[in-house]
């Protein structure tokens, strides 16, 4: 069991996945930049987060709902949770529900967030949590997520890596990636052009010198 103070953030869970760097920039040394897909987001989740519940016979729903688990050591919130009641009111089924202001992506990094907060679900209300939907404003539509064993263990693994980073404090490299470095708020700050093009004339210096170093060796 964890305690309060070792919880990682799930949010933080998907910036891991997305880029390390990013996510210790963020999280590690607390450093972050608002852009338009950022502010849109923020608007699209303080629109949904907004903590409030509806509910009829044998169904609920709950928007803003906070999560944790001590037993895998993480916090966060829903943006909603659906939830199917038995006849005594005991919660037979929990479905997380997470709003994204894009479209869906090939890698995990949505699904292990969505996971996360099954694990914390399954934890509170004991009822299983089998699947889930991400919400992507951008097609306008649910994205069905089944939890298997592989979701299941790339978000331990996340997990780990986001104590891991956490613990060391360290900040790793930069490396341009066109795709996610330009939709990235953190550009400005992270300069990933210039540090890997400093990191190359660096490598060619020392190359250099070595190449340098063994032409001027006296022959054996």
């Amino acid at each position: 069991m964890f305690s309060e103070d070792d919880l990682v953030l799930i949010s933080g869970l998907q910036h891991l996945l997305y880029c390390e760097r990013q996510f210790a920039l963020a999280y590690v040394e607390h450093v972050w930049e608002e852009n338009r897909f950022t502010a849109e987001g923020k608007v699209l989740h303080e629109r949904v987060d907004a903590e409030h519940h509806e509910s009829r016979r044998l169904f609920r729903q709950e928007y803003g709902m906070a999560v944790r688990s001590l037993e895998y050591g993480i916090v966060g919130k829903c943006d909603l949770v659906e939830l199917y009641l038995e006849p005594g009111g005991k919660t037979a089924e929990a479905i997380p529900v997470e709003f994204k202001r894009g479209r869906d992506k090939e890698d995990d990094c949505d699904r292990v967030q969505l996971y996360a907060q099954a694990l914390c679900l399954t934890e509170m209300l004991g009822a299983p949590a089998v699947h889930g939907d991400v919400y992507y404003l951008g097609a306008h539509r649910r994205t069905h997520v089944e939890f298997s064993a592989q979701l299941h263990e790339a978000t331990l693994r996340a997990i780990a890596r986001a104590r891991e980073m956490l613990e060391s404090g360290e900040t790793p490299a930069a490396r341009y990636e066109k795709a996610k470095c330009g939709r990235c708020s953190l550009l400005d700050v992270c300069m990933p052009g210039a540090m890997d093009r400093g990191g190359k004339r660096v490598g060619r210096y020392v190359q250099a010198q070595l190449a340098a170093a063994r032409r001027e060796e006296p022959d054996a």
